[in-house]
């Protein structure tokens, strides 16, 4: 692996990390309505477009993409996470995403090598 840099090259950016994961999802699910046999297609597609273009940053990092999504239907959703990490190094990025009929929530880890 080439020698990085300190600096931006090594560093995790939120921002950066935010707008590929909402690119991903505009890019896997766009203007559909909710529809339960497509979920697991979705999700799929949402993961793996945001790792494609995560690891395209060229970054010396490990990544973890989660994808939730949920119908808008009223019902409740919690969720959490917590990692012991170097803050200095790592980082993470939640975003939620709607339209009219339901949620996505992606969550990115991004573990320094």
């Amino acid at each position: 692996m080439d020698e990085y840099q300190s600096g931006e090259e090594t560093t995790f950016i939120v921002d950066e990390v935010s707008g590929i994961i909402k690119e991903s999802i505009e890019t896997a699910i766009g203007g559909n309505a909710y529809q339960p046999s497509r979920v697991n297609q979705w999700t799929s597609s949402v993961v793996e477009l945001c790792l494609s273009q995560l690891t395209k940053l060229g970054k010396p990092f490990k990544y973890i993409v989660t994808s939730v999504i949920m119908q808008k239907n009223g019902a409740g959703l919690h969720t959490a996470s917590s990692c012991y990490w170097d803050n200095n190094a790592d980082g993470s990025c939640t975003v939620r995403w709607e339209n009219k009929t339901m949620y996505c929530i992606v969550s990115v880890f991004g573990l320094s090598i």
